[in-house]
């Protein structure tokens, strides 16, 4: 797996297929393996999907300190000039929507298209803070973070249709590491706003209508911020890669094919 050095931190990315740039930026926790895999398959055979695990996610190591998305920002456009394959379509989910943002007002020629799915612009709302603030807090016991996790995580009817045995098996998935516990204290932080006014790219905001973890109006928020901004919502809890990956899929392929006006 390819490797890049960016300040103190030493950022890996994992790149599949042939074709235009995609580049995939992940949110808070797992990184991007688990966040990305199913559709990173849905377009590596007509792109160059490449997939960075930022600070912040396990196989990335930095010093440890807080992250900022000044930091992020600077990681993607590295992984983005290492693996050669833009200027990219940007594809931001939660936290990797204002790290995207940041991205493509900071570096506008190695962006071609921007999608953003679940995020925010800043975090100035009590619902978003109490949210992060009470799960920051829940880091010093693992089962009650993942349950909290999987919960805020995902819609009421997703969880029931799975049931108890594989729902149980997901608790896990979601561990309170120090360096999940660190990308959780940059959500407290994050604000684009200055930055969105820059944003030149065509964009497509993705609000999901059953959002627990970023409140819904906060992605309309965000789109309509964004110049000439598109926005779309999926009936859908927080994470909609896995509640509904086809629609999702379908939405991104449409507006990336869409040709751009002269």
């Amino acid at each position: 797996m390819p490797v890049v050095s960016v300040a103190s931190a030493r950022i890996p990315y994992e790149q599949r297929g042939s074709g235009p740039g995609l580049l995939l930026v992940h949110g808070t926790g797992p990184g991007a393996e688990i966040t990305w895999t199913d559709l990173a398959a849905r377009f590596a055979d007509e792109r160059t999907v490449v997939m960075p695990d930022l600070s912040g996610s396990a196989p990335a190591e930095d010093d440890g300190g807080p992250i900022t998305l000044e930091q992020l920002s600077d990681q993607l456009a590295a992984v983005a000039t290492d693996a050669g394959a833009g200027p990219y379509d940007v594809v931001g989910f939660s936290l990797g929507s204002p790290t995207a943002v940041a991205f493509a007002a900071a570096h506008p020629q190695l962006v071609r298209r921007l999608v953003l799915i679940a995020g925010w612009s800043h975090p100035e709302d009590e619902q978003l803070r109490n949210f992060m603030t009470l799960w920051q807090q829940l880091g010093d016991d693992a089962e009650a973070f993942g349950r909290f996790s999987l919960l805020t995580g995902f819609s009421r009817p997703f969880l029931n249709a799975l049931g108890r045995e594989q729902v149980e098996g997901l608790v896990g998935n979601m561990p309170p590491t120090a360096a999940t516990l660190r990308q959780i204290n940059l959500n407290l932080r994050a604000d684009v706003r200055e930055q969105l006014p820059r944003i030149a790219a065509p964009t497509l905001t993705i609000g999901c209508s059953a959002d627990q973890t970023v409140p819904v109006a906060r992605t309309r928020e965000l789109h309509e911020a964004i110049p000439g901004s598109t926005y779309a919502e999926l009936e859908s809890g927080h994470v909609v890669l896995f509640e509904q990956p086809e629609p999702l899929a379908e939405l991104i392929r449409d507006f990336l094919d869409e040709p751009r006006e002269a």
